[in-house]
């Protein structure tokens, strides 16, 4: 991705640990709402961290993270991907999101990218859909 013009920001999370977060760029953000399913037919646009992410009956299955991409995907399949490349999602030291991988670099404009994008949407589908949370009351 050409022209990284991210900005860090830190921020502190409970516990005390600081955790470092970049906005996405502007060219990996288009690239994401290109590539990634459109909103409809049980898929939801939604914002995780300040990064765009698609939800599937609530379930997150794809998105970003600073300037990486994250597909949520089942166990045989994380191991597939990490020998192309792939790395556990680790969002914070020592935290890793056991269900899901970063996408190499290398593969973010490869013709493979869809497919995982749809193995990732099926395993998704397929968990049971997430309740809404009652909203706190104040």
């Amino acid at each position: 991705m050409a022209g990284n013009q991210s900005s860090a920001i830190l921020r502190t999370i409970k516990g005390g640990i600081e955790m470092k977060f970049e906005k996405a760029n502007a060219e990996m953000v288009s690239f994401f709402d290109a590539i990634a399913p459109a909103a409809g037919a049980g898929i939801e646009k939604r914002k995780m961290f300040g990064y765009p992410c698609r939800f599937v009956n609530g379930n997150l299955f794809m998105g970003l993270h600073n300037n990486n991409m994250i597909l949520r995907l089942p166990e045989n399949d994380r191991a597939d991907f990490v020998k192309l490349g792939g790395k556990p999602f680790e969002p914070m030291p020592g935290h890793i999101m056991k269900e899901y991988v970063l996408v190499p670099k290398e593969m973010i404009r490869s013709r493979g990218l869809k497919a995982w994008i749809g193995r990732s949407f099926s395993y998704a589908s397929a968990l049971p859909p997430k309740q809404e949370k009652a909203k706190k009351k104040k």
